[in-house]
């Protein structure tokens, strides 16, 4: 019975931040890995930035992570979240984006990570503030570049039609996953 009666009264819940226990570092990581606001939209501006071309890829694979990293800074110094849904919106760009194979020049697929690095970083920024802090950032600077170079790399090395159309078919669903997140938000602001 009294264990019954301990477990309803936890001392202290973390819902957002991934603690793995081996250092801030793998803290970051295991938050990037576990977010899937921000893994799937990192994923879709990867998968974008490849059906764009290897230019777009390399430089998507570059300044993602340190866009990102300017914006966990800011959101570290600042802690506090802002009541706009960046998450909503990032799934309906980059999925529909990627579902429409969309043409835009290599520098506005540079514009469009370094904005998306940057809102999402000052997200994580905000949510890492308590835990991991700057080494948590890098911990997911390290593996947003490393997801963003093969994800980019594996669309710019599709040669058949069929499977530019399947990552095409995942940037829709990504957009759908956008368009569920945005009615969630505003159901919940009314």
């Amino acid at each position: 019975m009294a264990g019954i009666a301990s477990l309803c009264c936890p001392s202290s819940a973390a819902a957002h931040l991934v603690m793995t226990g081996m250092g801030p570092v793998y803290d970051g990581i295991g938050h990037l890995l576990l977010t899937p606001e921000d893994l799937v939209a990192a994923l879709s501006l990867a998968l974008y930035a490849g059906l764009r071309g290897p230019i777009s890829g390399r430089r998507t694979m570059f300044l993602l992570p340190f866009a990102w990293l300017i914006g966990g800074i800011a959101g570290l110094a600042v802690n506090a979240l802002p009541t706009f849904p960046v998450s909503a919106v990032s799934f309906l760009v980059t999925g529909g984006l990627v579902a429409a194979d969309f043409y835009m020049p290599v520098s506005a697929v540079m514009v469009l990570g370094i904005v998306f690095g940057f809102a999402h970083g000052f997200l994580n920024g905000v949510a890492l503030n308590e835990g991991a802090g700057i080494l948590g950032l890098l911990g997911i600077m390290i593996m947003l570049f490393i997801l963003t170079a093969f994800a980019a790399a594996l669309v710019v090395s599709l040669n058949k039609p069929w499977a530019r159309i399947a990552v095409r078919v995942s940037g829709s669903w990504t957009f759908a996953i956008g368009l569920l997140m945005l009615g969630w938000f505003i159901r919940e602001a009314k």
